[in-house]
């Protein structure tokens, strides 16, 4: 496993912060998987999975997004970076950032597949967060580190759409079974954050799912449905930030490099 290809040689960080933040950011680089890099001249993008998340603070997210700007007449740099729960998320600020979309897909080998055509479609929403709908309040991993368990993840969104008006609080799911095999992404809609904790600590009610998107299945969508062999199954009880999950015996995340 080799660190992340920030493309820095020869070039200095440009202020005291950068430094700061890009050690902070390089501390854990030898737990880093790259699932995806795009590089220009003055510009690289990076999406990686930290393997080291499982050990850090319960519910931690676990994909980073990079981005390295290079200065050619400084012989300089600047760095940002991100901790998102979702690979599309981290994709999302990618993107905003100037990294074309194309250039940051995964590749089909990278861990399990969509389990049906709608996860694909959510995932595609949260990836290009259309007009800029979707607000980030909360996050949270359950990844109890067992060979024998899925991961779930809990994103809970406000939707400044207006045909979300009635319950704009959405919560998106994603359970990845635990085979690893495959995942899935349902999206809950709540009238408040309040409802939505509620739902997550009891789960005694199915999700009260939002419509489904409206556009059309992509050409992603469809292959993944065609791909399809059976759907993840719900996981257990998700850990709410506070309470700790059942230690496991340290096997790793969802969509990392085997």
């Amino acid at each position: 496993m080799t660190g992340p290809g920030y493309r820095i040689d020869g070039f200095a960080p440009a202020s005291e912060r950068v430094e700061d933040d890009f050690f902070t950011a390089a501390l854990s680089e030898d737990m880093y998987d790259e699932l995806a890099a795009h590089h220009t001249k003055g510009n690289t993008f990076l999406l990686l999975y930290d393997s080291a998340a499982v050990w850090d603070v319960p519910g931690t997210a676990e994909y980073v997004g990079m981005r390295v700007q290079r200065d050619f007449f400084e012989d300089s740099f600047t760095f940002e970076h991100t901790r998102q729960p979702t690979v599309p998320i981290a994709q999302n600020w990618l993107i905003s950032r100037g990294c074309p979309p194309e250039e940051i897909e995964l590749g089909a080998a990278l861990g399990p597949r969509p389990a049906d055509a709608l996860t694909s479609r959510l995932e595609d929403v949260l990836r290009t967060n259309p007009g800029g709908r979707y607000t980030l309040l909360d996050d949270y991993t359950h990844n109890p580190s067992r060979t024998d368990e899925g991961i779930e993840v809990s994103v809970l969104v406000h939707d400044g759409h207006p045909d979300s008006a009635e319950r704009p609080y959405r919560l998106f799911l994603e359970e990845t079974a635990p085979s690893f095999a495959t995942y899935t992404v349902r999206e809950g809609a709540f009238t408040s954050s309040e409802a939505a904790d509620a739902w997550l600590r009891k789960r005694d009610t199915p999700l009260p799912l939002a419509p489904a998107p409206a556009s059309a299945p992509d050409r992603r969508a469809a292959a993944a449905l065609s791909r399809t062999t059976t759907n993840a199954p719900a996981s257990n009880q998700l850990p709410l930030p506070g309470v700790t999950p059942t230690p496991g015996t340290g096997f790793t995340r969802s969509r990392r490099l085997s």
